[in-house]
């Protein structure tokens, strides 16, 4: 890491536009701005995120996003040291729309431009908000990822496991749809699940029955979904008890299995000093699975370090951070900088969900 930097980052791999400004230097990083503009009434109508409808709006927005960070800053770009951008993974459209942007603004001002696995923004969040120390082991828990990571440096991820299927921000998605919640179903599930019965239904832990940190959860969707259209086979439609009862118990069992898996990570990880185990990514904005992998983590005698709600989810200064933290191990990307919508951090292990003509998955 070089002494000080300020770096402007942009993020637009899904729905949220964002645009952040981040000073490191030897004192450790500071967030001077952080923007983020949703685009939640967008998608509303249609169950989900629209890839065109996202990647027309960040178009839109980017500009907006940035104007206000600066502002927010009470800077401009001449004081800008770099450009960073979510160059992947992601919804494709939208991850052209940043980079292009980037793009632009790293010509028009000669900064070094910065592309950012949008993972490693995640994974390296801890270190912007609690300095935490290499070695550390992470939990990236998000709408469309979910694995284990022992991060040893800025770009130096080793995944212990992770899941074959859906990532529980899918399955959270896709639940809350069947159950009559609306999107996003993260918070929409955990709050009805609040009025719930987590024991009325007895949904399986998928996995737990075999060796290692991998994770599924698409087994455990079909048993919700069996669940759902057995209670509307017997009934005209499902009660809003139905309704917390069958969050209660999808969250529940999320709880047990991403538990048990971070007990298994915990046992193979080992470092000299201070143990940190770290979760990041939407689904950590979750109150019981916080408190539950908190649980566990105190179990080892290793430090838990969730970061706050806003930088759980998707956001630019994770994007700067990252950029910051790679600087001193790469050099900056050209204008060849091309957006991917696949971009595994492990580059080692091979992808856990296989290939296709757009590269490794994850």
């Amino acid at each position: 890491m070089q002494p000080s930097q300020t770096i402007l980052g942009l993020e637009s791999s899904c729905d949220d536009t964002a645009a952040a400004i981040v000073r490191v230097g030897e004192d450790g990083a500071q967030v001077l701005s952080s923007v983020v503009l949703g685009q939640a009434e967008l998608h509303a109508a249609y169950g989900g995120v629209v890839p065109e409808i996202a990647a027309r709006a960040h178009a839109e927005k980017l500009d907006i996003c940035v104007e206000q960070a600066l502002t927010q800053a009470n800077m401009t770009l001449s004081q800008i040291d770099g450009i960073a951008v979510t160059a992947g993974p992601g919804l494709i459209g939208g991850v052209v729309s940043g980079v292009m942007c980037a793009k632009g603004l790293a010509a028009a001002t000669g900064k070094p431009l910065y592309g950012v696995n949008h993972l490693a923004g995640h994974a390296l969040t801890p270190r912007l908000t609690d300095g935490v120390a290499y070695p550390y082991l992470m939990l990236l828990v998000s709408g469309g990822h979910c694995q284990f990571l022992l991060v040893s440096g800025p770009d130096r991820f080793n995944r212990l496991g992770g899941t074959i299927d859906d990532a529980p921000g899918e399955a959270f998605d896709k639940i809350a749809r069947l159950i009559g919640l609306p999107q996003p179903g993260g918070p929409a599930i955990e709050e009805t699940a609040r009025s719930g019965d987590r024991n009325r239904f007895a949904f399986p832990r998928p996995l737990l029955d075999r060796p290692g940190c991998d994770m599924s959860f698409s087994g455990l969707k079909t048993a919700v979904l069996r669940t759902r259209d057995s209670l509307l086979a017997q009934q005209s439609g499902l009660t809003r008890q139905d309704q917390a009862d069958l969050a209660a118990g999808f969250q529940a069992a999320v709880v047990d299995v991403l538990s048990e898996k971070s007990r298994r990570a915990l046992e193979t990880y080992t470092a000299d000093g201070e143990r940190s185990f770290c979760v990041a990514g939407g689904v950590a904005a979750n109150q019981a699975i916080r408190a539950a992998l908190e649980t566990v983590s105190s179990h080892f005698n290793a430090k838990f370090v969730a970061p706050p709600l806003a930088l759980c989810t998707d956001n630019a200064a994770m994007i700067a951070f990252a950029a910051a933290e790679q600087a001193g191990t790469r050099p900056p990307d050209d204008m060849t900088l091309s957006a991917r919508p696949r971009w595994p951090l492990d580059r080692v292990q091979a992808p856990m969900l296989g290939s296709g003509k757009k590269g490794a998955k994850a």
